[in-house]
């Protein structure tokens, strides 16, 4: 792979070497490969990870040792950033604040309002997974629907715990009241979020939750619950939290539905939304951190060796002999198949 990472680098002249995710392993073996090559290197992080289990502790390590010598972090939410650098032990100045953004102009609020009828619509689109609260879900609906029988529920979204939902359906006989679409599209996100008045996240972990800003920039009411980055996400006058818990969470949802606003100025919602997440200010931003990144300096061999070592008695030496193993495939690479000998691709601007 490092062959064609190699070629893919000097042929598209990269600067910078961007990657995202903690669990993708071409991130971390593009960035790897990208550092021994000179590249200056970011990393992304969208997600919260604990310190208790297995597969945490494990992902905990991995980081660790990948980000030692990368330039620079980006996380997505203030949460996000103290929990990172807890698990990867990071330099906190080598860590910046960007959220996620939102293609506004995506998700506005219907042109015409249908007109005021007995029903309401809670709307719901999640991966229908453990994380992302579904067991709450199923504990939830038949309350709601026994306390407010005008209620009906749209769900989108795909996944293991959806059979969990269909047995909810089935042994409370909701079936005209719960309307379960499958997975979504995305381009179909709009169009479902438009069709309720009130917005339902029911996570038990989030860095962040983009779901609540598109359902906000679309004028629906939001419920969540209160866990990770979500405060951070939008205002107290745009969403109502809730601790993680069926209760407390259907006492949130009962005040949205006693307190919904009819006559509300949603497009007004929808243009605060798009002021809090424009892509012009993300990008800003992360232009801001590539400029930092270029003008920092490049570790050579002996000092990544040395950053790795820190890394673990353990760990730490086996990501040592990879660095060198990568330097010297490197010089390995460059004589036979010399940098002059690769097409550049032309600048078309």
């Amino acid at each position: 792979m490092f062959v064609i990472l190699r070629d893919i680098l000097i042929r598209e002249q990269v600067q910078i070497c961007h990657g995202h995710q903690a669990t993708s392993n071409v991130t971390h073996i593009a960035l790897f490969h990208a550092r021994t090559l000179g590249i200056p290197t970011v990393y992304t992080d969208h997600s919260l990870f604990g310190f208790d289990d297995a597969a945490c502790i494990h992902i905990n390590k991995v980081l660790k040792c990948m980000l030692a010598d990368v330039q620079h972090v980006i996380c997505v939410s203030n949460t996000n950033k103290e929990n990172l650098i807890l698990r990867a032990a990071i330099r906190p100045q080598d860590v910046s604040v960007i959220p996620n953004a939102v293609d506004t102009s995506r998700f506005k609020p219907a042109e015409f309002s249908p007109p005021a009828g007995d029903r309401l619509t809670i709307v719901v689109i999640s991966r229908m997974t453990y994380r992302k609260g579904v067991d709450l879900l199923v504990d939830i609906i038949p309350t709601i629907c026994k306390l407010y029988p005008h209620t009906h529920w749209v769900i989108g979204g795909d996944g293991p715990k959806l059979l969990d939902l269909l047995q909810m359906v089935e042994r409370s006989k909701l079936h005209d009241r719960v309307e379960l679409l499958g997975r979504v599209e995305h381009a179909e996100v709009c169009r479902v979020l438009r069709r309720g008045q009130i917005f339902l996240n029911c996570s038990l972990t989030e860095a962040f939750c983009i779901a609540l800003i598109e359902a906000a920039s679309c004028g629906l009411a939001v419920v969540s619950t209160n866990v990770g980055g979500v405060p951070e996400v939008l205002p107290p006058s745009l969403v109502r939290l809730a601790d993680p818990r069926a209760d407390t969470l259907s006492d949130s949802l009962c005040r949205a539905i006693d307190e919904i606003d009819t006559g509300r100025d949603v497009h007004a919602v929808h243009r605060a939304v798009t002021q809090m997440y424009s892509w012009d200010i993300v990008a800003s931003r992360t232009e801001k951190v590539y400029e930092s990144v270029l003008m920092s300096a490049k570790l050579d061999l002996v000092q990544r060796i040395k950053v790795y070592l820190t890394c673990g008695s353990f760990g730490g030496f086996l990501a040592a002999i990879f660095v060198v193993i990568d330097h010297i495939l490197a010089i390995v690479f460059d004589y036979i198949i010399p940098r002059q000998s690769i097409e550049i691709m032309p600048d078309f601007r």
